[in-house]
């Protein structure tokens, strides 16, 4: 009888350190599981960013990229309704022969809609114009942008933020 004790004794202790293993084997990969999906999670999100900014760093022409900053301003209150894209082709004809008009309004009108925010293009696209526009030609874009704000269907209200951020980031000095 002690022997078949023991026997027991020894069938329950190996069943219990069999299912002490198994769970602790099912925690770690729990563990694992949640580490992927952290990790996934991690490599879409820096994926959706550097997707959501390509269609400004695709941009190396100054023209296309002051219509693009222009029309991201502008279209900040609502889309780009014909008569405000008239404004925006008016103000980008003053840089720009008509060919290379029309490809820039279409590319900024097309860059503005898959860029959300307006900061972001700001960010990205006003260092891109300090470095490659003097003075005088930065002075000329803020202009371009209140000239393209008043004209069209109705008077556009540009936050003080987007200016004020604008003139930073094209090397202004702002109070």
């Amino acid at each position: 009888m002690p022997f078949l004790i023991a026997i027991l004794g020894v069938m329950g202790a190996a069943a219990f350190w069999w299912y002490r293993m198994k769970a602790m084997n099912d925690a770690a990969r729990e563990v694992a599981d949640v580490v992927g999906r952290v990790q996934g999670n991690i490599r879409r999100k820096k994926l959706r960013k550097q997707a959501a900014l390509s269609p400004l760093t695709a941009i190396d022409d100054p023209v296309v990229a002051a219509a693009t900053l222009i029309t991201s301003i502008v279209s900040e209150d609502g889309p780009i309704l014909p008569q405000r894209e008239a404004v925006i082709r008016a103000v980008i004809s003053e840089i720009a022969d008509k060919k290379k008009t029309d490809e820039a309004v279409i590319y900024a009108k097309w860059a503005a809609a898959q860029v959300d925010d307006t900061t972001v293009v700001i960010d990205k696209l006003a260092p891109f114009l300090r470095e490659r526009l003097d003075v005088a030609e930065r002075n000329d874009l803020l202009q371009m942008v209140n000239r393209a704000a008043q004209g069209g269907e109705k008077r556009l209200e540009i936050s003080d933020q987007r200016i004020l951020r604008l003139r930073q980031k094209l090397g202004f000095e702002v109070n």
